[in-house]
């Protein structure tokens, strides 16, 4: 059942609410939405935490600003109304998002675990021109498919096994709101090198498959003071959704205080 945050920048952030324990708030990514994104880990992470699933803006009813750092400022006040400390788990431009939150409000946020954050320029400029094209036209499916083959290195073959499982509808019917979120990162000013103060225990997730010179989770391990990497072997950007049994795991291994195979 959705639920609303009125957000102190005048903006509505909506959510669902379910589970028990520590609160574990969760911000999709691209491409997705707070349901898709999450739809093969949540009944377990419920069983284990109290899970926020954040609506993105143009998801749910939410009405954050157009930038990044808008989507940011809601995502921490909304944190900073939880009674107490959580844990913060943004995938892709999600990632992104709660970075900032949690820069913006560390007091609030127990343990980061930041999957595959891209680097803005990750859609050159003359991608994104052509995605803009693809809007024009309403082509979303061709907008998704360079997405996924040009940025995410998909190959057709992975496409169509997301179209086999089904998966592929639900990626095509965000891809007008995608294109937001596209525009926003393209548009926003990252620097890794300006959360060295942050001290937050942070976790970077990587797939082993994924195009990793398209991710900062390098450049973050650099300047991140507490952090740990964690591989996920055989996977790529999808791994709550290719793996969810691995992922749900590792992820609320990490979370509970138990070390990784991998660090930092």
């Amino acid at each position: 059942m959705m639920q609303f945050f009125p957000c102190p920048s005048g903006a509505t952030l909506s959510y669902e609410k379910a589970g028990d324990g520590s609160p574990l708030v969760l911000v999709h990514g691209s491409f997705s939405d707070h349901e898709t994104n999450w739809a093969l880990v949540r009944p377990a992470l419920e069983g284990h935490f109290t899970v926020y699933a954040i609506a993105r803006r143009g998801r749910g009813k939410t009405t954050s600003g157009p930038t990044l750092p808008d989507e940011a400022e809601d995502l921490a006040a909304f944190l900073t109304s939880i009674a107490e400390p959580a844990y913060l788990l943004g995938h892709s431009y999600g990632a992104q998002v709660a970075l900032r939150a949690a820069a913006d409000s560390p007091g609030h946020v127990r343990k980061l675990v930041l999957y595959e954050p891209p680097w803005p320029d990750a859609a050159a400029p003359e991608l994104l021109a052509r995605f803009k094209l693809r809007a024009t036209r309403s082509d979303w499916n061709g907008l998704a498919e360079d997405f996924f083959s040009e940025v995410l290195g998909l190959t057709a073959d992975d496409i169509d096994e997301l179209r086999a499982a089904g998966a592929w509808s639900s990626i095509v019917s965000d891809a007008e709101a995608s294109l937001n979120d596209i525009s926003a990162l393209h548009s926003y000013r990252f620097d890794p090198a300006d959360f060295r103060g942050l001290q937050v225990p942070v976790l970077l997730q990587v797939g082993t498959d994924s195009p990793r010179h398209a991710f900062a989770t390098d450049a973050l391990v650099s300047n991140l003071p507490h952090v740990e990497i964690q591989e996920l072997e055989g996977q790529a950007h999808e791994a709550m959704n290719t793996a969810p049994d691995l992922y749900v795991e590792t992820t609320t291994r990490l979370l509970l205080g138990s070390r990784q195979q991998r660090t930092s």
